[in-house]
Formats: structure tokens, sequence, C-alpha cells
């Protein structure tokens, strides 16, 4: 409810039969991770055809669109923009005619180099026609494919002068490439389906078709994705990762698998180790839907405490973060969480959610549920408080964002209104996700960048 916007989706299916409308199923399930924009691309008969448009999935692509493609061989996306304006001209996925192919490319990430990239092909006379970090993509590879006869080696080419976060499905003619970043910052999985395989973001769009997932894109490997088989090209040296923490925390949905842990599962073992580090005494626990739920559900459980769903949630209601003013926003959030009166009057509640950015949202809430007769409203968040720019695919650009920057933890719960305010400990989410603090991305909660950014104190090498 509160957490940071999301990252983009992005599918890429080769099978024996068109692949447009199972392309299109796909984004609709991972429509959670882009709402702005979303597109396809197929290969026929030696031509890349592409249709893409702002909005939600069944808006973007329309009917008369879906007609255009027809193709054993393509890829999708869904955008939430992050680097690049919100315009039609970014959308993806983005085409462009080069040397002896037609290429294509949806991507997941931010390239934390591309200021400095683009300025340097400018200057070579190079141009762009979108102020997209993917097109950057394009061009480089691209690039390296002139005098060159392997698609592998020229993408492995390109992604050494990439920096940063990327997941990429690509087109290059009737070849479907799937690769991961050194670092591996944002999913990206391998699924066998019914005639074909596909990689995705996220395993519950291989689930949608009753498929098999094979296995998760290893960091820096390169997959080639035929209807029959996958061909893998690793990285060949090794490299410190930096899997996003928030993955699992916030963005990917619940029924989803990354990198070998169940999202939901971790989510839960946070709500075990919030009820340990802060413990409530309270009658009832309740999340802020729908985010806070699974974490909730693990607190109600390592506490012995109710759990009970306190807010009804109008799904019908837009996006507040879009709304010009913050009286607008506060009338948008009221409309839509609506406090269930009779359970939540005379009750000292627990309320859980995935994270606090701003504060606006919960102080909204918080006081919302004292109108409808709470008697002690305590809040517990599911990520450590959040002191640091994201700059690997996450709208948290400025630390003028972000509340915990400007005020302690007993100011924030001042602040929101709350009785009391507990954070999960970063070594507590590091549990909760099991997965080693080197393995993880946790700069936007500890400051420590896992690459070279400007005025940023970089984490210490685990190689």
């Amino acid at each position: 409810m509160s957490g940071p916007k999301h990252s983009c989706g992005i599918v890429g299916i080769a099978a024996d039969s068109d692949v447009a409308d199972a392309i299109y199923t796909a984004l609709m399930v991972i429509q959670h991770r882009g709402q702005e924009s979303a597109g396809i691309s197929v290969f026929r008969d030696g031509t890349i055809t592409t249709v893409k448009g702002d909005g939600l999935v069944d808006r973007a692509i329309t009917k008369d669109g879906m007609s255009k493609l027809a193709g054993k061989i393509g890829i999708g996306h869904v955008r939430y923009a992050t680097t690049g304006s919100k315009g039609n001209e970014n959308a993806q996925p983005i085409a462009v005619k080069a040397y002896k192919a037609t290429i294509s490319v949806a991507h997941n990430g931010d390239i934390t180099n591309y200021p400095q990239l683009k300025e340097k092909y400018m200057a070579e006379g190079r141009t762009f026609l979108t102020d997209s970090d993917s097109e950057l993509i394009l061009t480089l590879i691209a690039k390296h494919r002139v005098g060159c006869d392997d698609e592998v080696a020229a993408i492995r080419a390109a992604m050494e002068e990439l920096d940063g976060a990327y997941s990429l499905v690509i087109l290059i003619n009737d070849r479907l490439f799937a690769i991961r970043d050194p670092y591996g910052f944002r999913p990206l999985c391998l699924g066998k389906v019914s005639g074909g395989y596909m990689a995705v973001s996220e395993s519950t769009a291989i689930d949608a078709f009753r498929g098999e997932l094979v296995r998760d894109v290893l960091p820096g490997e390169i997959c080639e994705i035929f209807k029959d088989r996958v061909e893998s090209h690793p990285m060949e040296r090794s490299h410190p990762h930096a899997r996003c923490m928030f993955e699992w925390v916030y963005f990917a949905r619940p029924d989803s698998v990354i990198d070998g842990i169940e999202v939901y599962q971790v989510r839960k073992n946070i709500g075990r180790i919030l009820a340990r580090e802060h413990p409530a005494d309270v009658d009832l626990v309740m999340p802020i839907p729908d985010s806070g739920r699974a974490h909730a559900i693990g607190f109600a459980l390592e506490a012995g405490i109710p759990y009970e769903e306190g807010f009804m949630k109008n799904r019908f209601v837009g996006r507040t973060f879009i709304l010009p003013e913050q009286k607008l926003r506060e009338a948008a959030v009221s409309n839509k969480m609506i406090p269930i009166k009779g359970t939540v009057a005379g009750k000292r509640i627990v309320i859980v959610d995935d994270s606090i950015v701003r504060g606006t949202t919960l102080k909204i809430l918080v006081s919302m549920l004292r109108d409808a007769g709470a008697t002690e409203v305590h809040v517990r968040i599911g990520s450590p408080p959040i002191i640091a720019p994201c700059y690997y695919g996450v709208d948290m650009k400025s630390r003028d964002q972000f509340v915990a920057t400007k005020l302690s933890v007993e100011g924030i719960r001042e602040l929101i209104g709350a009785d009391s305010l507990g954070y999960i400990s970063i070594d507590g989410l590091v549990e909760a996700i099991g997965m080693p603090a080197e393995e993880l991305c946790l700069a936007c909660t500890n400051g420590l960048y896992p690459t070279k950014i400007e005025n940023e104190a970089q984490r210490p090498s685990s190689d």
C-alpha cells in the first residue's frame, strides 16, 4: 500500500504455434510490475511486428493489434517508468533495424552508466530516438554485431559495457535470448510450457499455463530459447551478486519463486521475525492490503494473536500517487481503504505493512482506524527504514522522498500517530529471505551500493 513503485515485467516465448495470445496472458499475470504501458513483438517471415501502447495490457494491446501479431517466437513488456519519460515513445518492446537484422528488446532494470554511454555514442555520431536506457542496450548490441557472426558474442560484448540492473528478453530476427546482468538484480526465470519454452520475470506466469519452472536465469547468463530446449551461455568469470531484497518484500506476487525462494514464505518469515523483534500486547493483527497480508499472517502465527482483515479495499479506485494535490491523494486513500468497524472498534490493533516511504498513507490509515474505534494502533514494517535512493530500477530516486532520512523511528511514530512503531532489522530481513547478505542488494537500507555510483558509498567487495 505505502511501498515503492514497481519495476517492469518481461516475457519471451518460443513455441510450435503462434505465441501472441500466450505472451498477452503472461503480461496480464505480471501486470502488477508495471501499469503505464505494455507491448508485444513477434517475428514472422523475416519481419518483427510490434504492437504497444499506454495503460494496462488490455488497453495498450487492442484486439485489432493482436490480429497483427502472428508468429511462433516473441517478447512482451509491461512498464513502470524509472529511466526515461512516461511517453509512448518509451513504451516497450523497442525495435530497430540493424545490420542484417531487426532487433527488439524488453528490459527490466536501470543502466547506471547510461548517461555516460549515451553521451559517448552521441559524440561518435549515433542518434537516439528516446530517453530510455533500453534503446542504449539496442544500440550496443547492434554495434557489436557488425562484423561478428556470433550473436552471443555480440551480446556479451554489449554486456561488458553496461553497468547496473538489466534483465532482458531480446529478439534478433528469429532468435530469442534471455539475459540477466552479472549482479542478478532483477528476477528472470525459465519455464517449459505446452509446445514451447518461456522466460519471464516471475514464475507465477509459468504456473498460469500449468507449465514447469525449469530454473532461474543465472546472473550474467545468456540463454537462447528454442521451442524444444534452452541453450545456456554462462558468465565465465566469478562476479559479486546483488539480488534486490524488495522483490521478496513487496514487488513480486506472493505465489512466485525467485532464485529458488518462495516469496510468500519469505513474507511470512518477515512477520514472524517482526513479532520476535518488536512484540505488541494487542487484541488482533491485521494487514494493510494487499502488500502486508503475508507479513501479518506470519506476525500473528508467531505472536499467537488472532489475525483479522480490518480494512476493505476498493479495487476500482485509481492509483493515488498520480493525483496532483495532497488533499486529493488523502481523499483517494480514504476512498480506497475502509475500516471494518465491527472488527476494530474497542480493540488494540497492530497493523503490518511492507515499507514506509513518505509516511503520508499510513498516517491517514492510522487516523481512520482510531475514528473507527480502535483503542490502540501499533505499526510494524516488513523492511528496514529506507534511507538511500535506488539506482537499479525502483522509483526511489531522491533522499528527499524518504521520511526515515528526516526523522528517527520515534519521530516517524509521532508523524503517523501510532502507539508504537517497529521495523524489521537488516539482519532479520536477511534471515527471512534465507540468502547471505552478500548475495543481496540492501543499498536502500544501508547506503552501501553493489556498483560504483557517483557520490555514493560502495559496499566492500565480496569477490
